[in-house]
């Protein structure tokens, strides 16, 4: 039995964007399971209105729109809120390399921002979006994405400058890898 046409063209695209999507998911919420289920109930709701947002225009833009909500909306529910005692460095199993190092440091210090700014700073930075689209998918205007963003990359740098040197730092143990 052939795939309807439709079904197809949904799975291509999220062969093609899924694990953008989970790393845009983690790093706006800073948990690997939290993003998987992120990115499965955004693809789900997704799924439903494919025509309609194929139709529409980007897909990708909608979905980051989910994402944001879905993440939000999970911050809200207080009898759903985990404290995760997990280190942003042992999500992996791997020896890293100084590149992989600087990322882990940086990818830490972002966790480390409030979720608003980092919200911004994920879809400014990494999304690459304008001001003008970051504003229209949060539903905000434009000067308070510009003073997020600021506050944000203040809060990241300061964040950075306060990370243990190499020396002190403990040695990574094995964990999930992602």
């Amino acid at each position: 039995m052939t795939d309807h046409p439709r079904e197809t063209d949904f799975r291509t695209w999220v062969l093609e964007h899924r694990t953008r999507l989970r790393t845009t998911a983690f790093l706006l919420c800073g948990d690997w399971y939290l993003a998987d289920d992120l990115v499965q109930d955004a693809l789900g709701r997704l799924y439903s209105r494919w025509g309609r947002v194929v139709a529409a225009g980007d897909p990708r833009a909608y979905v980051r729109r989910i994402l944001c909500n879905l993440h939000a909306d999970y911050r809200r529910r207080p009898a759903r809120r985990e404290i995760s005692e997990a280190d942003v460095t042992t999500l992996s199993s791997h020896p890293h390399t100084s590149m992989q190092e600087r990322d882990d440091d940086l990818i830490a210090a972002l966790l480390t921002v409030p979720v608003g700014q980092r919200t911004v700073l994920v879809l400014r930075f990494f999304e690459d979006l304008s001001v003008e689209q970051t504003a229209a998918l949060l539903k905000t205007s434009a000067g308070n994405v510009k003073s997020q963003t600021s506050r944000g990359l203040e809060a990241l740098r300061s964040a950075l400058l306060t990370q243990p040197s190499e020396t002190t730092r403990p040695a990574k143990t094995e964990g999930r890898a992602s």
